[in-house]
């Protein structure tokens, strides 16, 4: 998560989750984005009730093909040497 300072105290944060297959992508998105924006929802009334602010959640789901055998793609999300 990176958090930047917005307009009218609403604290943007952006969350990029990583999953292997299309398949894992469409299960967390779920229907029509339902399942995408039920967990959003929550977690943002979550980081608000923990913050003391309003917050802007914006989250992104990417398939990284084989990224936990990847060494070059563990690097970049700083698991790897």
């Amino acid at each position: 998560m990176l958090p930047r300072e917005g307009r009218d105290d609403l604290l943007d944060i952006y969350a990029h989750m990583f999953v292997e297959r299309p398949s894992q992508k469409a299960i967390v998105i779920g229907h029509k984005g339902e399942r995408l924006r039920d967990v959003g929802s929550r977690a943002r009334k979550q980081i608000e009730a923990l913050l003391g602010t309003r917050v802007y959640l914006d989250l992104r789901i990417s398939v990284a093909k084989d990224r936990q055998r990847d060494p070059k793609q563990l690097r970049r999300l700083g698991l790897y040497d």
